[in-house]
């Protein structure tokens, strides 16, 4: 009853107080002027909505919102008879009253760390394994207000925050009072739109960061749009890559130490356009065409400017208009077949301005180190139900230790476990 209330609470706030707070939308196509930095540090409630078409008007983030009341685990459990995988391959419920569950990060001892965006108020959850019993406990309650981006290394937990990252020592040690962080990293934008974060270290301990533009569409400012590589050690980065929108996603190569990572593709120009798409950098300082161009060959009908898609870097793979893909991880394992080794598992968090719902699964892709030949298949499906809505919405995927793969679930608060066995 706990987990139930603490959702109600949440989502009632989020909604209220961060969505529609300034008002009633009209009959009128929404429209906004986001090119100016009153609009950057000034965003209205529903900055996300854009400017609508007529095609998709009507379409409504609120109805991909999970209910107030929440999900009990009987019902998660329910909702999981209808995701289909491979044969040999089952999923289960491994935690639930996860408020808000987004990146998922493991600590040296077992811990599973999982961040969150609004819904759960700025908390810091682990999921421990207790005398056997499942346990999540909130370590973080407080000080921060979207902390969906985290990572461990050494004994530490990362925590991004819209502009800063954080640090906290022994974390696995402190779970019922962590230490004080420190602040490793704070050159950052202060914009809420689009202002979290997803983290992965490198081998040598630098974190890959992507910046998001504070707009669906505008000329971004130009602390935006970007991946930067940051030394947490000393606070010292550089910028790897330009011209990206909303990444919330990404992961190093383990066959090269290339990064690759998800992008949000621009909303309202279509039901089927642009494509989201999967990214890799091959070398320092490549742009990925945002505002200019989308999916890797459509200009943008306001924002081209002159510029040809050619002058930018072009996607490893279009993975198809409005599937919001979020959380990636190459697969490490040796639990799954042979086959799946360093296959790239996708999170689709699915779209919410289309007038049918699309994503809302696992995808499975095939690539070379090199970027070349991508191919995608399903992976899991099924958390879009025969009248067309959510079931759940995966955001983030993880590989456990014993090869199984973890899936973070923010619409039923959960964590899931896909295991292989022959």
């Amino acid at each position: 009853m706990r987990t139930r209330a603490m959702f109600a609470a949440s989502t009632a706030v989020a909604v209220a107080a961060f969505l529609f707070a300034s008002g009633a939308r009209t009959e009128e196509l929404k429209h906004y002027d986001s090119n100016n930095k009153q609009f950057w540090t000034h965003p209205p409630d529903d900055w996300f909505m854009g400017d609508e078409t007529q095609e998709l008007k009507g379409t409504n983030y609120l109805n991909t919102l999970p209910p107030a009341t929440g999900f009990t685990k009987d019902e998660i459990e329910a909702k999981l008879k209808n995701i289909k995988l491979p044969a040999g391959f089952k999923i289960e419920l491994y935690a639930s009253g996860v408020s808000d569950a987004r990146q998922m990060a493991w600590g040296d001892k077992g811990t599973l760390f999982v961040g969150s965006l609004f819904l759960a108020k700025g908390t810091v959850q682990a999921v421990v394994n207790e005398g056997g019993k499942t346990t999540v406990k909130t370590v973080i309650s407080k000080g921060l207000r979207m902390p969906s981006g985290i990572a461990f290394r050494d004994g530490a937990l990362y925590v991004a925050d819209i502009d800063k990252i954080y640090k906290y020592d022994n974390a696995e040690a402190n779970l019922d009072n962590l230490p004080a962080p420190q602040v490793v990293y704070d050159d950052m934008p202060p914009y809420v739109p689009h202002g979290w974060k997803y983290l992965a270290f490198d081998k040598d301990g630098w974190l890959y960061v992507a910046f998001g533009p504070p707009c669906n569409i505008c000329l971004p400012p130009t602390s935006t749009s970007q991946v930067r590589h940051i030394n947490p050690a000393n606070g010292t980065a550089e910028v790897v890559a330009l011209g990206i929108r909303n990444s919330v996603g990404g992961d190093v190569d383990p066959r090269t130490g290339d990064y690759w990572f998800t992008e949000n593709a621009r909303d309202w120009l279509g039901q089927d356009t642009p494509g989201d798409k999967l990214n890799h950098i091959a070398k320092l300082g490549e742009n990925f065409g945002y505002p200019h161009c989308h999916q890797g060959d459509i200009p943008d009908p306001k924002f081209a400017m002159g510029h040809k898609c050619s002058e930018f870097s072009p996607p490893a793979l279009n993975l198809g208009a409005h599937m919001a893909p979020l959380g990636m991880k190459f697969y490490t394992g040796n639990q799954f077949p042979a086959d799946y080794k360093n296959n790239i598992i996708v999170a689709e968090h699915g779209s919410w301005n289309r007038s049918k719902y699309q994503g809302g699964r696992l995808m499975r892709i095939t690539v070379d180190p090199d970027g070349k030949n991508a191919k995608e298949v399903e992976f899991a499906s099924g958390w879009i139900g025969a009248d067309g809505k959510y079931l759940g919405r995966p955001n983030d995927v993880i590989v456990a230790k014993d090869g199984s793969l973890l899936v973070a679930d923010d619409y039923n608060g959960a964590i899931y476990r896909i295991s292989y066995s022959k």
